[in-house]
């Protein structure tokens, strides 16, 4: 077994979760490369590395990371950086991530509910295929609900505390 290095971090279980966590990510529908950068940038002690820090963790092209990192700015999963005199851009994680992802979804499923409002009218409300139709929205349109509800709920939790040490 290896021994956990200076503060308890253990290097050898960090890497198999930046490999566990990514295979959940391409499970989910995301690209096998920017998931890899993103679960080495969300376990990283300071929460950013840059492109050529990425490349040695993960051991891949700076090609590869580039076209990572560009996708993961994109979907605003991480955010790009720099510090003041440095050349190199740091991609960090914000800690507001997973909440803008999360509104970024509400953004969608709203996009998904009107099309299929759009769709019961251009099939008809009373048939079948409309009252499909209509079930399919009408659970978006409860999943949007419940979803701003948790959102605010997270917000307030969030505002009673903290979680770890750096935040």
């Amino acid at each position: 077994m290896v021994e956990p290095a200076d503060g308890g971090r253990d290097e050898e279980g960090v890497r198999h979760f930046i490999e566990r966590f990514g295979l959940d990510l391409v499970e989910a529908g995301m690209p096998r490369m920017p998931a890899r950068v993103f679960a080495a940038v969300l376990v990283s002690e300071r929460g950013r590395l840059t492109a050529a820090e990425l490349a040695d963790q993960l051991q891949v092209s700076p090609a590869a990371i580039s076209g990572a990192v560009r996708y993961l700015v994109q979907l605003r999963m991480l955010g790009r950086g720099r510090e003041p005199g440095e050349r190199r851009d740091h991609y960090r994680v914000s800690s507001d991530m997973w909440y803008e992802v999360t509104l970024q979804r509400d953004q969608m499923l709203a996009g998904w509910e009107q099309h299929l409002q759009d769709g019961i009218k251009a099939a008809g409300p009373d048939t079948a295929a409309g009252a499909r139709l209509e079930d399919s929205r009408r659970y978006f349109e409860f999943l949007r609900g419940q979803m701003l509800l948790i959102m605010d709920r997270w917000r307030q939790v969030r505002s009673e505390g903290t979680s770890g040490p750096g935040r």
